[in-house]
């Protein structure tokens, strides 16, 4: 039979051996992770890329549609009257989109979870009424 001594030195080896082997988990598993952050990043940062492109070129053919239309109406009307024309229908358009978007602005503010907080008064008061709060 072993004593308490002898025992002692082979439990504090395998111990220090299963330290070393979490150390070494979690360091592989940061190191994982790592990699795995940048291979995403980089995906990432290459969508917002050409999804940025994207917009710039819808941007530029949106214009080229807007001349395109000006340039139909010139053929028969004078071009600054073709020109003025689109113009306002811009204009009127910008209008009805900037009263929308602040009709949605008005619906979400403040930004507070008013049905949350009523629910969590709720929930609060059934428990004082049932004595367990």
């Amino acid at each position: 039979m072993r004593t308490h001594d002898a025992e002692s030195p082979g439990v504090g080896a395998a111990a220090k051996q299963v330290a070393d082997h979490a150390r070494s988990l979690v360091s592989l598993e940061l190191e994982l992770a790592s990699l795995e952050l940048k291979r995403k990043l980089g995906a990432l940062g290459l969508g917002i890329g050409l999804a940025l492109a994207g917009a710039v070129l819808g941007v530029f053919a949106l214009g080229f549609l807007l001349a395109t239309l000006a340039a139909a109406l010139a053929t028969f009307m004078p071009t600054w009257l073709a020109l003025l024309i689109v113009a306002l229908f811009l204009l009127l358009l910008a209008g009805v989109m900037a009263v929308l978007g602040l009709g949605r602005i008005k619906q979400g503010s403040p930004p507070v979870p008013e049905q949350a907080i009523e629910e969590a008064k709720l929930t609060t008061a059934a428990l004082k009424s049932h004595g367990t709060v």
